[in-house]
């Protein structure tokens, strides 16, 4: 059985930081690749960023590239997400999710197998 959980969030004002976790109950963490998603009240759950199984590549919404960095240890089975300069838009409940690693596409949630519960962002103004 595959668990993701996430950590990390929080209450911040604008312009601060937070560093979101997901540790991976998976045996074989490098089978995956990774991704973030958030889902604000009354919208759609969005792409946020992912990572390749090996960490080689890495992708971002135009919305955060420039403020959030991916990053995955295969030693720990963790991914974490560094986000810096957070605005009140980046208010959000974040998931994180894992997709088999031979997949391409990681903006696409419907790639993705398994998620995590979230963890909650607020920034205030």
């Amino acid at each position: 059985q595959v668990q993701l959980v996430e950590s990390g969030g929080g209450l911040v004002q604008a312009g601060g930081s937070l560093r979101l976790s997901c540790a991976a109950s998976i045996r074989t963490f490098s089978n995956y690749a990774m991704g973030w998603f958030r889902q604000a009240p009354g919208k759609e759950r969005e792409f946020v960023s992912g990572i390749s199984w090996s960490g080689r590549n890495t992708y971002y919404a135009d919305s955060v590239r420039g403020r959030f960095t991916i990053s995955r240890d295969n030693a720990k089975n963790t991914a974490c997400l560094q986000m810096n300069s957070l605005k009140p838009e980046d208010t959000a409940l974040y998931f994180c999710a894992a997709a088999d690693a031979w997949k391409t596409d990681l903006v696409n949630l419907n790639n993705y197998h398994y998620w995590g519960q979230g963890t909650q962002v607020t920034v205030s103004s």
